[in-house]
């Protein structure tokens, strides 16, 4: 056994199948259902995760009937399996798979659903227990809990559970989300909501925590004696291709701001929580995003930046701006890129920027985390050939490749005192083996287990919101004046990187 053989059977933790239970997709004809759930649902059926106990029925308008869900999703498994699929394992999973066809807002259609799930209760033991995935626009989240409610299929009783998914974006502003909230508490209980956030699916964000509170290297220099300022950066090559109508409702902060990024914000800034159990984690997050300094209409100006992309160039070829593509309007104002300087208003980070950024048409696609450490007293090296001492960087990378980076300074060989800069890396990968996974797998699992613990609760997606609609606001109320402002293949806007270089620093580019 090689050592790579020795770590990765060490790390492998042996889980077990989820209980007893049935998962309800509304909207199973969309894309989501044959991208990613059922992709991930077969992933977790390869990994004997899935009880022997377990059914899926898909709900939506289209007519079909069970055997043509089943054929159509069989040709979509081919495409979109993050694998070789199994053929022995397809063929049991695909008998599990069931349609009611119906309008989200018909009563009649519930009437269906309900007699749908006591079949599957009595052919394959799913004791009554079910899970509602809301794969639908977000217009028809209110009806869809209402219609549950109505119709008692919510209701818990008999030791048995009822629990629901429910897709970003959840709301569009604060208001919003507090009336959103508020419909949906009306029929269920907090207890029973599972907002969900697939980027808490992905490996490297769930290890932020491992990470920080179990390496004693890492917590005594997380905070501001030690860290000057912190950079996360959500940055894609792609253009927003088909999702042109969506973009010009919602625009680059909406999409990614409140729920993605203030994520892995509360994960790197948050406080020790006594347990991993669900509410002592979110109870942390949630403190540590109400730390988060609100910022006036007038700071607006200065700390934040909304940017779109013009026609430019990717890889030696000619790309479109934004105004030019699919369902985009000729003059739109949306933008395609945001900014931020957030400060966080606690013990650990008085005074330590956190800078953000999100945009479409970047060089490169990458997520991550980067840590910028103070820089060391430089009176000791006045004498020698060294000019400056490069500060400290730890970088989490999140995707495409997910790892872990320090950056550090060691001596040059030689008789002259010099100074290199030196990195330390892993690749998830390496260690641990590569395991396909559509980033729903852990999400659905833990769903099924009745852990919330990376899901969002509905006092932190208040939060996120109280801090991006005064922004929001302000850019409603000022129009842009020079979109499109950068080009398509840039790292954003001048203004941006201005943003930095007001506070003496500048932007890690993944190119440097």
């Amino acid at each position: 056994m090689t050592t790579t053989e020795a770590i990765q059977a060490a790390g492998t933790a042996s889980g077990l199948p989820a209980g007893p239970c049935a998962i309800v997709i509304f909207g199973a004809a969309g894309d989501l259902t044959k991208r990613k759930l059922i992709p991930a649902l077969y992933n977790l059926a390869k990994g004997r995760l899935l009880p022997k106990e377990f059914a899926v029925i898909g709900l939506a308008r289209n007519e079909l009937t069970t055997e043509e869900f089943r054929e159509r999703l069989t040709q979509e498994i081919q495409e979109f399996a993050t694998a070789k699929v199994d053929s022995d394992i397809w063929d049991d999973f695909v008998k599990r798979l069931y349609y009611v066809a119906g309008s989200f807002g018909d009563p009649a259609a519930y009437q269906k659903l309900q007699a749908q799930l006591a079949d599957v209760d009595r052919d394959h033991g799913t004791k009554g227990n079910y899970l509602y995935y809301l794969a639908t626009n977000p217009s028809f989240f209110s009806e869809i809990v209402k219609q549950l409610g109505a119709s008692g299929l919510v209701r818990q009783e008999k030791n048995q559970w009822r629990r629901v998914i429910i897709e970003k974006p959840f709301g569009r502003d604060l208001e919003s989300a507090k009336v959103l909230n508020a419909e949906i508490q009306k029929v269920l209980d907090e207890s029973q909501i599972y907002r969900i956030d697939h980027y808490l699916g992905k490996e490297t964000v769930q290890n932020i925590m491992v990470f920080r509170f179990g390496n004693s290297i890492f917590e005594p220099v997380w905070n501001r004696r030690y860290i000057d300022h912190v950079q996360i950066t959500v940055s894609e090559t792609v253009g927003v291709e088909l999702r042109g109508s969506y973009y010009e409702e919602a625009g680059a902060l909406r999409d990614m701001v409140p729920n993605h990024i203030f994520q892995l914000i509360a994960l790197t800034a948050m406080e020790p929580p006594i347990s991993f159990e669900a509410d002592a984690v979110r109870d942390e997050k949630a403190k540590v995003l109400r730390a988060i300094q609100p910022i006036s209409p007038e700071e607006v100006l200065t700390r934040s930046v909304r940017g779109q992309y013009g026609p430019g160039t990717m890889k030696g070829s000619p790309v479109p701006g934004y105004r030019t593509e699919p369902d985009v309007a000729p003059d739109s104002p949306s933008q395609t890129y945001a900014a931020l300087k957030l400060m966080i208003d606690n013990w650990r980070w008085a005074d330590v920027p956190f800078y953000l950024r999100t945009g479409k048409r970047m060089p490169k696609r990458v997520t991550e985390i980067s840590i910028h450490f103070r820089r060391a007293p430089f009176l000791l090296f006045r004498k020698t050939a060294i000019e400056h001492l490069t500060p400290n960087l730890l970088t989490i990378q999140i995707q495409p490749d997910e790892g872990i980076k320090l950056q550090f300074g060691g001596k040059v060989p030689g008789p002259v005192v010099t100074m290199g800069s030196v990195d330390m890396s892993f690749k998830y990968s390496d260690y641990f083996g590569s395991t396909p996974n559509t980033g729903y797998e852990t999400l659905l699992y833990d769903c099924m287990k009745g852990d919330a613990t990376l899901f969002h609760r509905a006092d932190t997606v208040e939060v996120g919101w109280s801090v991006v609609t005064p922004i929001l606001d302000v850019w409603a109320a000022l129009p842009p004046r020079n979109f499109p402002n950068y080009p398509a293949g840039a790292w954003g806007p001048k203004e941006a990187d201005d943003m930095l270089t007001r506070d003496g620093r500048h932007w890690r580019n993944s190119d440097r």
